[in-house]
């Protein structure tokens, strides 16, 4: 089954994920991939859903309930996280936005630059 196009994201909804991500996401990877991880609270559901209805080619799991915590994790990674999400990001981040996030992002782009090196 083929995943649907992304919808083109307005202001708001580019400005809120980009928000979302800067103030609760994890930029890294596992060793071998890039990723971009949100992980929160289940009260959360709705906002996951409404991420997952936005990038429809990124991965929703959960919900879990683990030590104590109940949560659901969503993950960006491969052609989603260089194509659809992380350019999101990067359109509204700056050293002025948040200057530890931009260097998590530059970090996470230099520790796998072969892997961004093939979406140009």
């Amino acid at each position: 089954m083929s995943t649907p196009p992304q919808a083109p994201l307005s202001d708001v909804e580019r400005g809120l994920v980009a928000g979302i991500l800067i103030g609760e996401g994890s930029f890294g990877g596992d060793g071998k991939y890039p990723q971009i991880t949100l992980r929160m609270h289940t009260r959360h559901e709705t906002l996951f859903h409404w991420l997952q209805a936005r990038f429809p080619r990124s991965r929703l799991y959960g919900p879990y309930d683990h030590g104590g915590r109940s949560y659901y994790q969503w993950m960006a990674r491969g052609p989603v996280l260089a194509e659809d999400v992380l350019p999101v990001v990067e359109s509204v981040l700056s050293e002025e936005v948040d200057a530890h996030v931009l260097g998590r992002i530059h970090e996470m782009r230099a520790k796998y630059a072969g892997f961004f090196a093939q979406y140009g």
